[in-house]
C-alpha cells in the first residue's frame, strides 16, 4: 500500500523537515535527492552520537569519586609547537629585556587591564 503512495510520502518528507513547496520538490533530481537523504542521515546519526556522549560524560561526572578529576566533554586540541619559532621567540624576549628593562611586560600587562603580582615585580 505504501508503493501507491511513495511520491507522497517522499513530498511530505521534504516539506516537514526542509520545508520546501511542491514546485521546490519538483524541481529535484533523483539524484539530489538520495544526497540530501544521505546528508539528512548523516547529521541525524551525529547529533545522536553527540547526545549520547553527553548524556555518558555526565553521568559518570555525577557518579565520580569525591575529589576525582572532571572529565570534560570535548577535549582541547593542542597545536604542536615550532621548536625554532618558540626559541626565536625567547631570544627575542631577551634582547628586549636587556635594552629596555623589564619595564615593557608591565607595559603589555597595563594594556590588557591585567595586574602583575608582587612577587613577579620582584623577579622580573
Amino acid at each position: 500500500m505504501a508503493k501507491d503512495y511513495a511520491k507522497e510520502i517522499d513530498f511530505a518528507f521534504f516539506a516537514v523537515n526542509f520545508h520546501y513547496s511542491k514546485d521546490d520538490y519538483d524541481a529535484l533530481t533523483i539524484r539530489e535527492k538520495l544526497f540530501i537523504y544521505k546528508a539528512w542521515e548523516e547529521k541525524i546519526v551525529s547529533q545522536t552520537t553527540h547526545l549520547r556522549n553527553a548524556v555518558f560524560n555526565a553521568m559518570v561526572n555525577a557518579n565520580r569519586k569525591k575529589n576525582s578529576k572532571w572529565i570534560e566533554l570535548w577535549k582541547k586540541k593542542q597545536k604542536q609547537l615550532n621548536k625554532e619559532t618558540v626559541e626565536g621567540n625567547l631570544n627575542i624576549v631577551k634582547e628586549t629585556d636587556k635594552k629596555e628593562g623589564p619595564s615593557w611586560i608591565e607595559k603589555v600587562y597595563e594594556a590588557n587591564g591585567l595586574k602583575i603580582e608582587e612577587r613577579r615585580k620582584e623577579y622580573g
